[in-house]
């Protein structure tokens, strides 16, 4: 009798072991998603600020070459933290 109780019970502590990793595994996927589309708007954002700043009235100490290579990295890098998000590609 003993003995056909001990292994339902393991069983059922490997479930709840799986259960609580999974848990985890779902927390630290949401609170990456959320990281990488923050960073990707602000990154984003900041990338069109330098492209849009002379429209604005702000004067930056360097060239429009660089203004404009500064910018298309930006957006380049924005755009694919918030790509990176939307994929969910963590632990692949």
């Amino acid at each position: 009798m003993l003995l056909s109780i001990l292994p339902a019970s393991f069983s059922n502590e490997k479930t709840m072991e799986n259960e609580t990793s999974d848990n985890r595994r779902k927390g630290y996927i949401l609170m990456r998603t959320i990281m990488d589309y923050g960073m990707g708007v602000i990154i984003l954002g900041v990338g069109v600020f330098f492209l849009v700043a002379p429209k604005f009235g702000f004067n930056f100490e360097m060239g429009n070459l660089y203004r404009y290579a500064f910018s298309g990295l930006f957006i380049i890098y924005g755009g694919w933290r918030f790509y990176r998000g939307y994929k969910k590609n963590y632990f692949r």
